[in-house]
């Protein structure tokens, strides 16, 4: 806590100086206090701009000036985690996080602090929110949609006593506004996947006429909102709910496999259609695309989906990267030796995985930056362990950190090291393994042959898979 208030200090400092420069006073100050840092840097950018790569001090601080500030939405990324922070002129804004809990432990303080820590709440809400939408999901159209509607009354209300009681400006409440606008439509645009139904095609046609009224005001190409997570939510609900609706034209089924072709090819259609923002539009192309693929059991199919999103997409190095996605899960279809990896114990020591391979065997990955599946899979491994002491687990860390970070957090939670590795070419490897999502097991028999390529051990049917690779 003292070296936050002496960055605080600093930041007073420099604010109370600045009248004595030759800045015209559109600056802002935005610093900050890391602990438990997984690299020595963090990058601030604004859209799909670094405007800087800022070293932590020894006391894993920094302190940052930004000249000649545009206001609006900034991200500022630490490892592998992102978060936005809004600023405008004049702000000084410092803030103390544990990239442990990266998210709930994230405080601001300063000037201009407040509206950032009602954003910052507002998103934690939404999380915590989530549970009870899915069960309001399994209620009849008009009953779901009044919960929902009572929850969007709750947070307005909210928000206009927030602006009521601090001075904001124009583009801080359009942000606020739009938080609780698109998680709203959010919402109502992945009902009918939630909702549980004889098919969707029925629970559609069951939807009251003005259900969706709201998508004839929607800007589907808003640059401003682009960069913004609730905004990017939505439309990637909203064009897979659209794609539904347009499936359902051309085909008699009444439930939709999210594995189909068709259906994958019509998402990526209306979002060619719809969106003319690259930027935005590219997003979504490629985001769909790369599901389709890392969910998508037949990879023979895998060439229709990767050739109409070259075809629409402009993003080179977006092309690049699901190009080579798709060529290593072909690398890794059912029945291929599993590739040889290097990897390093807790002592540094490297072995070939192969070597490690000699009886059934489930290799699962984590990292740093996806804290909650580190704990929740290895819970759920040691669960999985005794339950199949036949099976090997192989866990292996992802990250490009140091021996020490990935055997030190191992250590703080209390988990044993045994059967624990991390990559020593954490990139090559996992440009090899194409591991995305991180949810993703690779389960191998005994003779070193890959048996399921993209498995999850939270899945109910994993148990059965084990079963049948023990008994192979």
């Amino acid at each position: 806590m003292k070296t936050y208030l002496l960055l605080s200090i600093a930041i007073i400092s420099l604010v109370s100086c600045k009248t004595d420069t030759n800045d015209d006073g559109n600056v802002a100050y935005f610093g900050g206090e890391i602990i438990n840092p997984n690299t020595n840097f963090v990058i601030i950018s604004k859209a799909e701009k670094v405007l800087d790569t800022i070293l932590l001090d020894k006391s894993n601080r920094f302190l940052y000036k930004l000249k000649h500030i545009e206001s609006g939405l900034y991200t500022f990324k630490h490892g592998g985690e992102v978060q936005m922070v809004f600023l405008e002129p004049n702000d000084s804004i410092i803030f103390r996080i544990n990239t442990l809990e990266f998210d709930e432990s994230l405080v601001y303080t300063g000037e201009g602090a407040k509206k950032n820590n009602y954003l910052m709440n507002e998103f934690l809400e939404n999380e915590n929110e989530e549970p009870e939408i899915f069960k309001y999901s399994q209620l009849e159209p008009a009953a779901f949609e009044h919960k929902l509607d009572s929850v969007k009354s709750i947070k307005t209300k909210k928000f206009q006593n927030f602006i009521k009681k601090h001075k904001t400006s124009e583009l801080f409440n359009k942000v606020a506004q739009s938080n609780i606008d698109y998680k709203y439509y959010a919402n109502k645009e992945i009902y009918p996947f939630i909702h549980y139904g004889e098919g969707k095609h029925n629970i559609i046609n069951s939807l009251p006429k003005n259900f969706y009224s709201y998508r004839a005001n929607i800007n589907y190409n808003d640059d401003f909102l682009k960069d913004y997570f609730n905004y990017n939510a939505f439309l990637r609900s909203n064009f897979s709910n659209q794609a539904l609706k347009q499936h359902f034209k051309h085909t008699k089924e009444c439930q939709v496999k999210r594995s189909s072709i068709c259906y994958n090819l019509d998402r990526l259609n209306i979002i060619d259609s719809l969106v003319t923002n690259k930027t935005i539009k590219n997003d979504l192309l490629y985001h769909n695309t790369m599901m389709f693929l890392a969910k998508n059991q037949n990879l023979d199919s895998n060439d229709v989906i990767v050739e109409s999103f070259l075809n629409k997409s402009t993003d080179v190095k977006g092309k690049t990267m699901v190009s080579d996605y798709a060529k290593s899960l072909t690398k890794l279809k059912p029945g291929e030796n599993f590739p040889n990896i290097e990897v390093l114990n807790y002592k540094n020591s490297a072995f070939n995985s192969n070597d490690l391979i000699n009886a059934p065997t489930a290799i699962c990955f984590w990292s740093h930056s996806f804290y909650d599946h580190f704990k929740n899979s290895h819970n759920k491994i040691k669960e999985l362990k005794a339950k199949y002491p036949e099976v090997n687990f192989i866990i292996i860390n992802i990250d490009d950190h140091n021996t020490g970070k990935w055997v030190t957090t191992l250590e703080k939670n209390r988990y044993p090291l045994t059967n624990e590795y991390q990559f020593k070419n954490p990139e090559a490897s996992r440009h090899l393994l194409a591991i995305h999502p991180m949810t993703k097991v690779i389960v191998i028999n005994k003779n070193n042959k890959i048996v399921n390529n993209n498995a999850n051990i939270f899945a109910v049917d994993f148990e059965q898979d084990l079963l049948g690779l023990i008994n192979q």
